[in-house]
């Protein structure tokens, strides 16, 4: 089943972190460009600067993504992530986090602390159909 699918990726990024190392893992590993992503420039808590970094994928960039996402991730992280459905969907919105030292590795890993926020947003009109919803999208690398 073809979904309609929007991505959302937020990264925040640290004075003491290489933005030039992330940009290039996420284009090595996800193929995500630089010119993809919204760069802000932010002033921390103790006036330290932050880069946020903003991407929005949409149509086939963002089935694309989700193919390349899902090639990483093992079939038990799917399997995991399609368990947990209902927890992680707010309004049409599946919500994880990356880690984002172990993209700069090469790797993708799911992880609750990671600061890379991905939210995949598809249309779902009636909540029942959320878990079917979004375990169709999960399948697709499958």
């Amino acid at each position: 089943m073809d979904h309609k699918i929007e991505i959302t990726i937020d990264v925040i990024i640290h004075a003491t972190e290489d933005t030039s190392k992330i940009f290039q893992s996420f284009e090595d590993v996800l193929e995500i460009q630089k010119e993809d992503f919204v760069i802000e420039e932010v002033e921390g808590h103790y006036e330290n600067p932050i880069i946020m970094l903003k991407a929005n994928l949409v149509k086939k960039q963002a089935q694309n993504f989700m193919k390349k996402l899902l090639e990483f991730l093992s079939s038990e992280q799917v399997k995991e992530l399609i368990e947990e459905i209902e927890e992680r969907t707010v309004d049409s919105r599946f919500h994880l986090r990356l880690d984002k030292q172990e993209l700069i590795k090469g790797n993708v890993v799911v992880g609750e602390k990671g600061t890379i926020k991905l939210k995949i947003h598809t249309p779902i009109y009636n909540k029942k159909d959320t878990v079917k919803t979004f375990s169709e999208i999960f399948q697709i690398a499958n």
